[in-house]
């Protein structure tokens, strides 16, 4: 997968599909497609299990935030799966650089653009994890949907 140049632009082809619970899925091109990936699985769920609307908002929030990263900073995403499980939605994010995200301290007292992603995915998700592999990494966080 070539990267393009931001979350919603990149180029080339998708990777090969994955098996995801019942949906079958290809590394996503940008975020939107990912977001679209992880309402189609959320809405698979049996009837009688309808999710808040905040917290669907905040597994899309942290499925954005996470793809985006990788192409903005990661050098490009790598790999993608969506799962639901027991637990919740499993979110596995890969990318082609080996360094962890970065979180900033911001003074509340100045105007600051970016930098709030990663704090986000850490406080709305359940557990994150991150490891470390040739050529990347990948970032597996885990979206409590009760």
């Amino acid at each position: 997968m070539n990267p393009g140049n931001g979350p919603d632009d990149a180029a080339g082809s998708a990777g090969p599909p994955e098996a995801v619970g019942r949906e079958t899925v290809l590394v996503p091109r940008n975020a939107a497609s990912a977001r679209d990936t992880v309402t189609r699985l959320l809405a698979s769920r049996p009837a009688g299990h309808r999710l808040a609307e905040v917290v669907v908002a905040d597994a899309l929030l942290v499925t954005s935030e996470l793809v985006t990263n990788a192409f903005r900073h990661g050098g490009g995403l790598t790999g993608f799966t969506a799962e639901l499980t027991d637990e919740g939605l499993l979110l596995a994010v890969a990318d082609a650089s080996p360094h962890a995200p970065v979180t900033s301290a911001h003074s509340p007292r100045t105007a600051h653009v970016g930098g709030y992603g990663w704090p986000l995915v850490c406080r709305l998700a359940e557990r994150v994890s991150i490891t470390f592999h040739p050529g990347g990494k990948r970032i597996v966080a885990l979206i409590a949907l009760s």
